[in-house]
């Protein structure tokens, strides 16, 4: 994980957010998934910046990377 995002159980129960601020990964990614470009994103959101967006977007990518292994049973 990087430093630009941040899980604090007394934040948005717990979900991943956008360091400093009330936005989490995935209203993030919705955002930037509903618009056309990073700049349309930073309009929604103007107290983010590039790197917020770019960390948000590692993270889902490290997430999405993740494997689960079945262990067996004990």
């Amino acid at each position: 994980m990087n430093d630009g995002i941040v899980i604090n159980p007394q934040v948005m129960g717990s979900k991943p957010c956008i360091r400093g601020t009330r936005v989490t990964v995935s209203t993030g990614l919705r955002a930037l998934g509903g618009v056309n470009s990073k700049e349309e994103s930073l309009a929604l959101y103007p107290y983010l910046t590039r790197a917020d967006i770019d960390a948000a977007l590692e993270y889902a990518a490290w997430r999405a990377s993740e494997q689960e292994a079945e262990l067996p049973a004990a």
